[in-house]
This record gives structure tokens, C-alpha cells and sequence, in this order.
């Protein structure tokens, strides 16, 4: 017996205009919606229009505000509203209290670092850019006042979303979060600022830790010797070892550069007579093969013997 074609084995009928009366359904409620996407990692609520042009002022062309204590009042209220476009005013405002005003901001500076980690985890480009220009404004004015213990829990989440934002593939924004780190790291006290640095070079996302790792370096280059031994040379010893492994090239240079730094604040000017103190104190403190690993870095293989 001849095999029916399997396309023949189940009849199958369209009613055509039932599919056409379920498509148009499906179009009057996507039409029905109401003119806002939610779409951030926030779950704000944005409305569903076209950007809307933010220009980019430099810190020097910000002015101080008119009435600077009236407007500290609903700065607040400005920073936490549901239109972007005025939360990025206001950030601006932020910046000139920080300019300008400064000890007017103080007392809100947790708040303000709070809007700036949700600001930049925003999909708008132009709202994140903004908070990200704020955050160098912060660090420049404020330094250590950030760290403050009221304070220092927004200080390690605003950390964190610019390790992120400097790790992404936006340039504009990647580039601009690099800056407000580089300001960070020239603004802030170096002992209470490394720990905390110290905990993003664990971070699951390779490109945070090479981020991390490059500010760490930056650290290590402007310490004075007091510093790197209050610190701890062998917590920092240890840190690099552990980075000369990262997968990222970028956090194995910056790693590189910290081994040479505090090799150099070791032997001071009497490289002959210490090469061997260094040597030692690497296999005291660590285990051989990353030992060996920052000896080769930092002794010529001619005087290794």
C-alpha cells in the first residue's frame, strides 16, 4: 500500500478571518498601553518619548547658584523625581552646592551619593554620564568626608557602579567613570580607601577586578613608606601575587606595576644589599610559584644567581 505524504496525514483548515480578528485584538491592547516603558534596573517607571538633548556642562562653567539656602530645600525632592530631565538638573545643582556651596551639602551627601548609584544604573546614557560627572565633583570637594560612618555604605555601592560603569562598552560613559576614579583615588586618603578596593579584586566580574586593581596601583604609587606599612607590604605583596593570574591583561599590568612599586619602597637606594631581603621576604609571605613569579619581575635573571 502506497504511503500518504506526512503534510497529508492530518488535515489542517486556517480560518483566516479568525487570525485576522486575534491579530487586530493583539494590536488594540499593545495600542491601550500607557505611554511609559518599564525598563530600568531600577524599576522606575520612564516615559516612552524621544531623548530629550542634556548637554554636558564641564565643572568650570558651572556657577554658583543665586539663592543657595532656598534651594538646598527641594534639592532633595528634585533628585528624587520621576523625570529624568529634572534629576539631571538637579544633579547639576548638586555639583554647583559641591563648587560652591559646601558645606550647605553636607548634611546630605549619603542621600546624594544613593541617587547617584541609582542614577547610573539608569538605561539613559545622559542621566548616567551626568551622575558619573557629579561623583568626580563629590570626591574633589568632599575626599574623606565621603567616608564618613553615616556615610560609607553608599561609599562602597557608588564604588562598585563605577568599577562597573568604567568596565562596559560605552566609551563616553567608560571613560568618564575612569575619571571620577582617577579623582577618587587623588582625592581620597589612601589607608581607608584601599580596603575597600581590596574587596572589589574578589569581584565575579573580571573586568571589575581590573578596574579595582588599576586604582589599587594608582594607590600604591602616591604612598610614602609610613603608609605602605601601617597598610600592611604583605597584604599588598599578596594582593599582586594573586592578580599576576587574573584573566584580563589590564589587571596583570596593573598588578605588575604594584610589584615594581613596593619593590622599589623596599630597597630604597641600596638595591645590592637588599635584593636578597626582598627575596626572602616574598617566600616568607607567599606561596613559590607566585614567590618566584614576582622575583622574576623584579630582580634581573643576571643577579638571581
Amino acid at each position: 500500500m502506497a504511503l500518504r505524504p506526512i503534510d497529508d496525514a492530518i488535515p489542517v483548515t486556517v480560518d483566516r478571518d479568525r487570525v485576522k480578528k486575534q491579530a487586530k485584538a493583539a494590536l488594540d491592547i499593545q495600542n491601550k498601553q500607557p505611554d511609559f516603558v518599564k525598563n530600568n534596573e531600577n524599576g522606575d517607571r520612564l516615559p516612552a518619548t524621544a531623548e530629550t538633548t542634556i548637554d554636558y556642562i564641564p565643572s568650570g562653567d558651572l556657577k554658583p547658584l543665586t539663592d543657595p539656602e532656598a534651594k538646598i530645600e527641594s534639592l532633595v525632592q528634585g533628585l528624587e523625581s520621576k523625570d529624568w530631565t529634572e534629576i539631571c538638573d538637579s544633579l547639576n545643582d548638586a555639583r554647583r552646592f559641591a563648587l560652591y556651596h559646601f558645606t550647605l551639602l553636607l548634611p546630605i551627601l549619603e542621600t546624594v551619593m544613593l541617587v547617584l548609584v541609582k542614577a547610573m544604573k539608569n538605561p539613559r546614557s545622559a542621566l548616567c554620564k551626568t551622575s558619573i560627572m557629579t561623583s568626580t565633583d563629590l570626591f574633589i570637594a568632599y575626599g574623606d568626608k565621603l567616608l564618613q560612618p553615616t556615610a560609607s555604605d553608599a561609599f562602597d555601592h557608588l564604588l562598585l557602579q563605577l568599577l562597573l560603569k568604567a568596565s562596559q562598552d560605552k566609551r563616553f560613559v567608560c571613560e568618564e567613570a575612569e575619571k571620577a576614579l582617577n579623582a577618587m583615588v587623588q582625592s581620597v586618603s589612601t589607608l581607608p580607601l584601599l580596603p575597600k578596593l581590596q574587596t572589589c579584586v574578589s569581584h565575579s566580574n573580571p573586568r571589575v577586578r581590573a578596574k579595582a586593581a588599576i586604582s589599587i596601583s594608582n594607590c600604591v604609587s602616591k604612598m610614602r613608606p609610613e603608609e605602605l606599612n601601617e597598610f600592611g607590604r604583605v597584604s599588598l605583596v599578596q594582593m599582586a601575587a594573586e592578580l599576576l593570574n587574573d584573566r584580563l591583561p589590564e589587571a596583570r599590568e596593573a598588578a605588575r606595576n604594584m610589584v615594581m612599586l613596593l619593590y622599589q619602597s623596599f630597597i630604597g637606594d641600596h638595591e645590592d644589599q637588599k635584593q636578597d631581603s626582598w627575596r626572602n621576604f616574598c617566600q616568607s609571605n607567599l606561596p613559590t610559584l607566585h614567590a618566584q613569579s614576582i622575583v622574576k619581575i623584579t630582580i634581573p635573571q643576571e643577579t638571581m644567581g
